[in-house]
């Protein structure tokens, strides 16, 4: 059944956590872009941020194939009844449209956080009671045990601030059948220090949070490559930045390493409560 979910997906996806909004004044907004993604090409959409299922409604309603999917929502923040609860709703209404991503978040943002691998086995547990398939979950998976996990429980990983080398990795752990699916940063910037900056401005916040500073770490970075913002090393690993041609093979090198599907996070120093259309557009000109 991977199979099948590689190819609703497809090669490219948006990922965003402003198509996540809460105010329901904003419902047609986000139901026009998410259809003008799909006629652009992108064979799904990733809501950032802790998203539910409830998210994914008025994208799902609003298009006739985007797979729409959670990047993710934290185990802590939603009881797994409640997600199998959704997750029924939206299957029953919306069939194969809808995949459930789940993540075990960090400890600084959830007050519950213990032992997350645990607790995300406990979970997993308490899905397949409920009836949610393997076949329709992911995991926001970034260490070996976590991507074994997502190998053996769910359709596979959707691994968020990872380097095409840790894709690499991660597919040998996933092996050949599972879902790989990396989120990738993209800033159409040519500049460096104008791109880096807004690079940067992102980074700053993973850069304080333990589970993602121990995975560069356990892959080749330094403390050095962590400290005032990032280098620039770390900086152009995980961010596609530069000329139309730089990005286009930077997205590539994250497929070549094993990606079936890569999320873009289009970022930009525009106004943050404003959709990127002119951008995703772009995007969707270089790549689909």
């Amino acid at each position: 059944m991977s199979d099948a979910m590689k190819q609703s997906v497809g090669r490219y996806g948006i990922w965003s956590a402003g198509l996540r909004a809460e105010d329901p004044a904003r419902r047609t907004e986000l139901a026009e872009a998410a259809a003008e993604l799909e006629q652009l090409g992108y064979g799904a959409v990733w809501l950032g941020g802790s998203s539910a299922a409830r998210h994914a409604v008025p994208l799902v309603e609003a298009t006739s194939k985007l797979t729409v999917g959670t990047s993710i929502q934290s185990i802590w923040q939603y009881e797994a009844a409640e997600s199998a609860a959704a997750y029924a709703e939206v299957e029953a209404a919306h069939p194969g449209r809808f995949v459930l991503g789940l993540g075990v978040s960090h400890a600084k943002i959830a007050e519950q956080y213990r032992r997350p691998y645990s607790a995300l086995v406990a979970y997993l547990d308490a899905l397949d009671a409920a009836g949610v398939p393997a076949d329709r979950r992911v995991l926001a998976a970034l260490g070996p045990r976590s991507l074994e996990l997502a190998r053996d429980r769910s359709a596979g990983s959707v691994p968020y601030l990872v380097t095409a080398e840790q894709t690499a990795a991660a597919r040998e752990i996933l092996g050949e059948s599972p879902l790989l699916a990396p989120e990738l940063k993209v800033v159409l910037e040519t500049d460096p220090a104008r791109a880096r900056a807004v690079a940067r401005d992102t980074l700053a916040i993973y850069l304080t949070l333990p589970n993602y500073t121990n995975n560069f770490l356990r892959n080749g970075f330094t403390e050095e490559d962590l400290a005032d913002g990032g280098s620039d090393r770390l900086v152009d690993a995980v961010f596609a930045w530069g000329t139309e041609d730089t990005v286009r093979a930077r997205v590539t090198e994250f497929l070549d390493a094993g990606a079936d599907h890569v999320a873009l996070q289009l970022l930009d120093d525009g106004a943050r409560d404003t959709l990127p259309l002119p951008g995703w557009r772009r995007l969707a000109e270089l790549l689909i």
